[in-house]
């Protein structure tokens, strides 16, 4: 206690500094110069106190700014309008005169001031007060004419004002005055007035009858008399006929009782699809296992359904009739020919049911070969090359085993036991309905191996449907080997003798659906063959000096990589690279046999077939065909074309195509290129020689006639296709070649021919011609330093203005901050007042409410202790 009086007394002790006096100190004082003194400028200088102006702008706004921030929104404020109110110059008797004028004023305005009446007349809503002041108006409900409302007035002496001593006296006669003297009393007073108001009504309610009699009989002469002025006679009442109905009527009325259209169930997704596909095989599959047990069941046993205690059994009907009625004909009874038509019907329908499974099985397994035959077309086809007609019979035996081999029969009715055998083995022979992936490519291919093509496609396909990704998180990482294993699988059809194209094809659309789910491993897969491809290629370059044209296999994958892949992107990362890869087999690849002859033609189709859609323009395929042609030019003098390399215009291999035996031609029959060309050369004959010479003319003629229908709209096309056309006019012997081929000549030169008539010659672009420069240097006078120079006195002024308004521009839109910051700083300090006046409460709140609960809890132990 000693410490704090101590602390309190020092505090007492100890004064306060005076606060300096800055007024009086001149050293406080601040001063900007002005160097000079310009009339008509606004000075910014000014002399004063630090912090001066700045306390005199918060004063200004404070009592501007801050008074319509606080008024803003408020109407209960009294402002007196009144004219001269506010000035004290004027006395009363001058405001009152002006007031008044100001007032006469108002009321001459437009709409009266060409009116002649100098009086004003006074109206309430729209009548004159001197008529409303007569009360002539008053409602009556028993009158409804012109007189509704004017009562007369005894009645209203008498029944507001209760006596006849108020009403007025009327002038008598002298026989009367001694009647009139003598009062009467209320009651007779208002005996008098119902008489005179039922007799008033009756005379009213006669002349309204006999005004309604009058107008009647004048509107009926009215009509004869108007008949008679238009020379007609009284119109008869016409009876407005409807109109009938017209064929759109009728059809509009149809449809409403037409059926609505019922709303159809959502579309599944994929994934739901995958999941109903992997369900309905699992089922198949345990069908067949099944029956390859020799399991069957009866039909005619049913099982008991459960039945509750509680069941009525009210879904009862009668399905068969257990006693049927006998029925006798002729002393013979009919029920045994019943009974024979409904074993008949029993075995009818088993056949139906059986042929429906069969029918099932063979959409399923032609499926995929229905659902890509528009989007994946042959490759024998497209490449205009098929393969020898003994590969063909080989994999066309066995095409009418399907249904027997892969038929599901249903439960039969209790089969025999040779049946139930036949059964067996024909569910071991058939395939299974689900697969797992394989694991490795020697599985694949012992999956695959000596089944039919339609078997390897309908393995493959269920292998999907068993395995989709969307069914287990592990499918995916297997379906991406798959497609590995099936593109390996495709290189090995392609080397055998003969290459099973037939098979390929059909694996192209099984390989187009996993690069669809797997898009990241087909373009791995597909790059990695192409660049194995690319480095054969550059190494027979390096050690030979020249290269081969690519085995079947390589061209097949190229093939293939065009119906994966989009081929009209302007960069692709599989197709751009296939592009250049094409022409370095075009340009590189020398051409020293039919076989290249072959390979070469095949190429060329590809290429062809990569830019259909997008039309870029190969100038390496033009060439090439050029040099096919060349090979079949017997005389090589005066070319009047330049052949390109690989080919060569006169040497050892220049005349691979020239025909030698021209009674070959007689025989030769237009057909594609055959595949066996591409494995090799084999001892063949003269004659076959012949026929695939003349078969490769056919060929380059039509890649010619499809090149042309391809660059024709080209601006160059003319010069692309000159060396071809003097090559086809003037060197080939056509005469020795057969009709047929001289046709397809003649439609070439014809698409030739058929190009646009004009074309636009290539020039430069047009461009402003630059001006030649000048040595001479460009005076200009300085008469004024510091400004803007060479401006007339209009510029100036107009540059003089344009600098005002920036100043004042910047100069109001500072004030406006600086409004805005003043506003801002007034918001925020009413929100602190707001926030601590709040928090002091809540102080005050919470320490009464500890105060309560301590008191409470003091009688509570209070309590206990008692």
């Amino acid at each position: 206690m000693g410490k704090v009086q101590k602390k309190t007394a020092s505090n007492k002790i100890r004064k306060k500094k005076p606060a300096r006096d800055i007024k009086s100190n001149p050293f406080e004082v601040k001063i900007n110069k002005q160097k000079f003194d310009i009339l008509g400028r606004k000075t910014k200088h000014d002399r004063g106190l630090p912090g001066v102006s700045r306390s005199k702008s918060i004063k200004r706004r404070t009592e501007t700014l801050l008074k319509e921030y606080k008024n803003q929104g408020k109407s209960n404020t009294f402002i007196d309008k009144r004219f001269g109110e506010y000035n004290a110059e004027l006395t009363e008797d001058q405001k009152m005169a002006k007031r008044f004028s100001l007032e006469r004023q108002r009321l001459h305005t437009k709409k009266s001031m060409y009116n002649l009446n100098e009086e004003e007349e006074l109206t309430h809503y729209g009548q004159s007060l001197a008529d409303v002041e007569n009360f002539n108006d008053m409602p009556d409900s028993d009158s409804e004419t012109e007189e509704k409302g004017k009562l007369s007035a005894e009645f209203t002496a008498v029944a507001h004002f209760g006596g006849g001593g108020l009403l007025q006296k009327k002038a008598s006669k002298p026989g009367e005055e001694e009647e009139a003297q003598k009062p009467k009393s209320r009651r007779e007073l208002i005996e008098e007035l119902i008489v005179k108001s039922k007799k008033e009504k009756h005379e009213r309610q006669v002349q309204r009858d006999m005004a309604q009699e009058l107008t009647e009989k004048l509107d009926k002469d009215w009509k004869e008399i108007h008949s008679l002025l238009a020379h007609q006679g009284p119109k008869t009442e016409q009876v407005e006929k409807k109109p009938k109905a017209g064929d759109y009527d009728i059809i509009v009325r149809e449809l409403f009782f037409d059926v609505k259209a019922q709303p159809s169930d959502r579309l599944k997704t994929k994934e739901e699809l995958a999941k109903e596909e992997q369900e309905r095989l699992q089922k198949l599959e345990m069908e067949r296992l099944r029956r390859m047990r020799g399991d069957f069941e009866d039909k005619s046993k049913k099982t008991p359904k459960h039945m509750s205690a509680d069941d009525l059994n009210d879904g009862f009907f009668l399905e068969k009739i257990d006693n049927p009625c006998l029925v006798y004909k002729d002393g013979k009874l009919e029920q045994q020919d019943d009974e024979a038509e409904e074993l008949g019907d029993e075995h009818e329908e088993e056949n139906r049911e059986d042929e429906d499974s069969d029918e099932d099985e063979d959409e399923e397994e032609n499926q995929s070969e229905e659902s890509d035959e528009d989007d994946h077309s042959d490759l024998g086809d497209d490449s205009h090359l098929e393969q020898d007609s003994e590969s063909e019979g080989e994999h066309n035996e066995g095409t009418g085993e399907k249904k027997a081999v892969e038929s599901s029969p249903k439960k039969e009715k209790a089969p025999s036991e040779e049946a139930r055998q036949a059964m067996m083995v024909a569910a071991k022979t058939q395939l299974p309905f689900t697969f797992s992936v394989p694991e490795s490519y020697e599985e694949l291919q012992s999956l695959l191996a000596g089944q039919e093509t339609e078997k390897q496609c309908l393995i493959v396909e269920r292998i999907q449907k068993s395995n989709h990704p969307s069914l287990s998180a592990g499918n995916k990482p297997k379906l991406e080997n798959l497609f590995g294993f099936l593109w390996t699988y495709i290189g090995e059809l392609a080397t055998r003798q003969p290459a099973e194209l037939k098979t390929i094809d059909r694996m192209v659309p099984q390989l187009y659906d996993l690069s669809q789910m797997f898009p990241e491993a087909a373009l791995s897969f597909a790059q990695s063959t192409l660049r194995q491809s690319v480095q054969e290629l550059e190494d027979q370059l390096q050690t030979k000096g020249r290269a081969t044209f690519p085995k079947l296999d390589k061209l097949i994958y190229i093939k293939i990589t065009g119906a994966l892949f989009p081929t009209s992107d302007y960069r692709h990362a599989v197709v751009t690279p296939t592009l250049v890869h094409l022409s370095q087999i075009v340009t590189k690849c020398s051409v020293t046999s039919l076989r290249e002859v072959a390979a070469g033609l095949f190429t060329c189709c590809l290429f062809l077939d990569f830019v259909s859609f997008s039309k870029r323009f190969i100038p390496e395929v033009i060439s090439f065909l050029l040099g096919i042609l060349h090979l079949a030019v017997p005389c090589k003098d005066a070319l009047g074309y330049t052949v390109i390399p690989p080919f060569k215009a006169v040497g050892k291999w220049s005349s691979l195509l020239v025909l030698q035996d021209k009674k070959a031609a007689d025989s030769w029959e237009m057909k594609p290129l055959p595949m066996s060309w591409m494995h090799g050369m084999k001892q063949r004959d003269e004659l076959e020689v012949a026929h695939f010479k003349l078969t490769s003319l056919a060929m380059c003629f039509n890649l010619c006639k499809k090149s042309c229908q391809l660059y024709r709209e080209l601006p160059a096309f003319p010069e692309i296709i000159r060396p071809l056309e003097v090559l086809l006019t003037t060197h080939l012997p056509m005469n020795d070649y057969p009709p047929k081929l001289q046709e397809l000549y003649q439609e070439v030169l014809q698409e030739m021919k058929d190009r646009p008539s004009c074309y636009q010659t290539l020039a430069f672009e047009k461009k402003k011609p630059v001006p030649l420069k000048f040595f001479t240097p460009k005076i200009v006078e300085v008469t004024d330093y510091g400004r803007k120079r060479g401006s007339s006195q209009q510029e100036k002024e107009r540059m003089r203005l344009v600098h005002k308004h920036k100043r004042e521009f910047k100069g109001a839109i500072r004030e406006i901050r600086k409004d805005a910051q003043f506003l801002a700083r007034h918001k925020f300090s009413g929100i602190m007042e707001r926030d601590s006046e709040r928090k002091q409460k809540v102080k005050m709140l919470m320490s009464s409410l500890a105060t309560q609960e301590g008191e409470w809890k003091a009688m509570r132990r209070k309590k206990r202790k008692i």
